[in-house]
C-alpha cells in the first residue's frame, strides 16, 4: 500500500487492539504493565470453541502514529499475548 492509499487518521484518537492469548489473567496483567500510566479499557471478547484461546479488546487513546505502533509492538512482544490484531 502506498501513502496515497493509507487511511487518514486524526490524532489523538481512540484505537482498538484485539489481543489473543491462552490465559486471561496473564493477558490482563500484561496490558496493565504495558499501559501502566495510560487510561485504557479492556473487555473480554471471545473464548475459542475448545476453550484454549481467549481474546480481548483493548481500547486506548493514541497521540500519534509512532505511539500507535509502539503500543502494538509492546503488546505483540509480550509473552502472555500470542497475537495482536
Amino acid at each position: 500500500m502506498d501513502d496515497s492509499q493509507k487511511p487518514e487518521i486524526e490524532y489523538p484518537c481512540a484505537w482498538e487492539y484485539k489481543i489473543i492469548g491462552l490465559d486471561a489473567r496473564l493477558m490482563k496483567d500484561a496490558v496493565a504493565q504495558i499501559l501502566a500510566d495510560t487510561a485504557y479499557t479492556l473487555d473480554p471478547s471471545h473464548v475459542s470453541s475448545g476453550g484454549k484461546y481467549v481474546s480481548m479488546t483493548v481500547e486506548v487513546t493514541v497521540v500519534d502514529e509512532a505511539n500507535r505502533y509502539q503500543v502494538f509492538e509492546s503488546l505483540r512482544n509480550h509473552s502472555a499475548i500470542r497475537m495482536v490484531l
